[in-house]
């Protein structure tokens, strides 16, 4: 069978990982990043290409990538999408899909235009007790969903946003929800549905005069399906992170999913059912003085390849990418700033 070829677009801490599991699962042909000695450094590593001209980068490897990986930041993750669309690749574009509904929609249109796939990751959908509790509500065990309480507690401190060129900022980051927490939303909308209404209250109590934006909210929500949630959410957590976790409450039973990363099943009290035998769960995105979520890339890039050479199913199309920031962005255009 034919490997994938890819290319990556944005050669920052996260490129390291996607270069790891593209080596593992098929071929990096190509690097750009408009720091040379960032491309340079991954280019070397896998004995691909470099550039630090994106026109360059696509133009010149028509015949040698069939994948453009996105992992630039935030605010070119549309731009770069369509650009790489449009020249006749495929696209994995890193979360969050974008920072604007409209431009997801574009996202997808020239997707769509173009007869190539647009792939979003979302890699907490692979964690195992995340898999679990999908499953089991997806074959019934719960019953009607009543209730979920999201909570996110981390911690991001001055260290983290100064030593970012982008991290902070309105235009290229887009906020907390965007950069830090937008693959818990996209579990709301994944396990739980699509949210109808939101009532949310933000404030930026630590970060002052460091980013455009609020370090902490909460939200109460209303699905279409008639379930009721809150979120409640921070990066103020003193000193590291605390918690990632999702509570349901169910006709048929109440089913906690925590950890500092959604990698923990905390609790279970299920009629007639339990969950049982999960595989162990992976080690988080460890960035030195901080952690991300948890490390599923290699699911990530295990699906692409098989939708791409074996008809496999989408883990996270272009629609579903669409979603988690309309939902953001109800949080964020109705959201009362306290002050």
């Amino acid at each position: 069978m034919k490997k994938v070829r890819f290319g990556i677009i944005g050669c920052g801490r996260i490129a390291h990982r996607h270069a790891e599991h593209i080596n593992n699962n098929g071929i990096l042909s190509a690097v750009c990043d408009i720091i040379p000695d960032r491309a340079e450094e991954i280019a070397t590593k896998y004995s691909a290409k470099s550039y630090s001209d994106i026109d360059k980068f696509l133009i010149e490897n028509r015949d040698s990538m069939d994948v453009v990986s996105i992992c630039s930041p935030n605010g070119l993750h549309a731009s770069q999408t369509i650009k790489a669309l449009k020249t006749g690749y495929h696209v994995l574009c890193e979360k969050p899909m974008a920072i604007s509904v409209a431009d997801c929609g574009e996202m997808i249109n020239e997707a769509e235009k173009a007869n190539r796939r647009l792939f979003i990751v979302k890699q907490n959908r692979f964690n195992p007790p995340v898999e679990a509790v999908k499953k089991t509500i997806d074959d019934g065990h719960l019953g009607k969903i009543f209730s979920v309480q999201l909570s996110c507690f981390w911690n991001r401190n001055e260290n983290y946003y100064n030593k970012s060129e982008w991290k902070g900022s309105a235009e290229m980051d887009g906020g907390t929800l965007f950069t830090q927490f937008s693959h818990f939303i996209d579990l709301l909308y994944w396990m739980i549905g699509d949210i109808k209404k939101v009532y949310p209250l933000t404030a930026n109590y630590a970060h002052q005069n460091l980013i455009d934006f609020e370090d902490s909210g909460v939200a109460s929500l209303e699905f279409y399906n008639g379930a009721i949630g809150t979120i409640n959410y921070t990066v103020n957590s003193y000193q590291k992170n605390m918690e990632g976790s999702i509570t349901i409450f169910a006709e048929k039973g109440t089913v906690k999913i925590g950890g500092q990363y959604l990698n923990e099943l905390e609790y279970q009290n299920i009629e007639n059912y339990k969950i049982e035998n999960l595989k162990e769960s992976k080690k988080p995105n460890d960035y030195g003085d901080y952690q991300g979520s948890m490390s599923n890339h290699d699911n990530v890039y295990e699906n692409l390849v098989s939708v791409l050479t074996n008809e496999g199913v989408i883990a996270t199309n272009g629609f579903e990418g669409l979603k988690t920031i309309e939902i953001i962005d109800k949080i964020y255009s109705s959201a009362k700033t306290v002050k």
